[in-house]
């Protein structure tokens, strides 16, 4: 047995040390992908700068430009925002490589929901990004020019103008995920459908408060990000229908071999008293599939023993009741008078109550201790499915 538990010791900083090898390895993986995607955005920066500034220079005077306000500002801008780009276009892969490594940990069930659902968020960031640079950034970049003051000639500064444009990005990309957080909340059955539809007019105003706190300090912005945020919600709503139900939780009274006490209430039987607290089982020791054999073996005997502790004050019990029952042959009744007679009516009336009392408390504990039994039954099986599952 210590032979046993000194190897399953070793083999745990083994596996530590393995997972974090593996997420080294898909580290430096991503790493290489971002580079090998930079290199040609990094030749081509000047010219996709100004593909991102299209929408400003548009919106400017035919005379207007923009301006660097830094001496080193022309290069390292355009080598920015290639970088950021190269980072964008290389979230894929990256995804990939972060369900790669969780996917093993994963059920299967988790893993049919969480595959279409980080595929779905990745192309739902995307259609944030081209809905700010080809629906916001003309509106928004048309209609601040036209509002300066007379005499006030807008030239934009190239750094600023990044810094800003990123922002809004990152925002409208965030925003687009509101349907996949909304199927998630759901699914996980941490709200319903119908309580979200009917806080509408909340997540309305949160949509604004977001709005305000992730776009720049203007109302026009802050309204093109929290329009869309609130359609998004609504069909997150309308798709939660198909995929957003919450799994259901096994019942096991409902089946018709469950000889328990709820079987015994559903079949229309009497309800039994309920147990008391040490006759409990506690439900939420339940030794999961990835705890070691000899632990699960522990854990199982351990119930056992308690199971066992319990079942013989069950038994004390029961025979101090049958030494009690007895009790008519204590008190004796005399027939001499009157008095006698209705003092002795009285004294057999208060033995019967007793007596009833008492088998009524030894019923109880009977119950309870055939419901014991039944629940040790149910320990003991489950007990011996999961360390099969955990030696598999």
């Amino acid at each position: 047995m210590s032979k046993q538990s000194s190897n399953a010791d070793e083999a745990q900083p083994e596996s530590f040390v393995s997972h974090l090898i593996e997420l080294r390895d898909r580290l430096l993986r991503s790493v290489i992908v971002v580079l090998v995607v930079f290199i040609p955005a990094a030749i081509f920066s000047g010219k996709l700068f100004t593909l991102l500034a299209a929408p400003m220079l548009s919106a400017l005077s035919t005379d207007g430009g923009m301006i660097s306000t830094e001496v080193a500002g022309p290069f390292l801008v355009p080598l920015k925002f290639a970088f950021a780009l190269s980072i964008a276009i290389a979230i894929p892969y990256l995804l990939y490589q972060i369900w790669s490594f969780i996917a093993p940990g994963l059920y299967e069930n988790e893993k049919r929901l969480a595959f279409p659902l980080l595929f779905s968020s990745t192309i739902l960031f995307y259609c944030g990004i081209a809905f700010a640079y080809f629906v916001v950034f003309p509106l928004m970049f048309s209609f601040f020019p036209s509002v300066a003051p007379v005499g006030i000639e807008v030239t934009p500064d190239i750094n600023h103008y990044l810094g800003f444009v990123l922002k809004l990005f990152f925002a409208f990309g965030i925003a687009f995920e509101v349907p996949i957080a909304t199927i998630l909340l759901i699914k996980a059955g941490v709200t319903t459908r119908e309580k979200l539809a009917k806080k509408r007019q909340y997540v309305v105003l949160g949509a604004f408060v977001l709005g305000m706190l992730l776009t720049p300090p203007d109302i026009f912005s802050q309204t093109m990000l929290a329009v869309p945020m609130w359609m998004l919600f609504e069909l997150g709503l309308v798709m939660s229908k198909y995929v957003g139900s919450p799994p259901e939780e096994d019942d096991e009274d409902s089946d018709g071999n469950d000889d328990g006490p709820a079987g015994d209430s559903a079949r229309g039987g009497p309800a039994p008293d309920k147990p008391s607290p040490e006759g409990d089982l506690d439900e939420e020791e339940v030794i999961s599939p990835a705890v070691m054999p000899q632990q699960a073996r522990a854990a199982a005997q351990q119930a056992n023993d308690e199971a066992d502790d319990l079942e013989e004050d069950f038994d004390k019990l029961a025979e101090e009741l049958d030494n009690l029952e007895d009790i008519t042959d204590w008190v004796k009744t005399d027939d001499s008078g009157d008095e006698s007679t209705a003092d002795s009516d009285i004294v057999q009336k208060k033995q019967k109550k007793q007596v009833k009392s008492k088998k009524a408390a030894k019923k109880s504990v009977k119950k309870k201790k055939s419901v014991k039994k039944k629940k040790k039954a149910k320990k003991e099986k489950k007990t011996a499915r999961k360390a099969k599952k955990s030696k598999e």
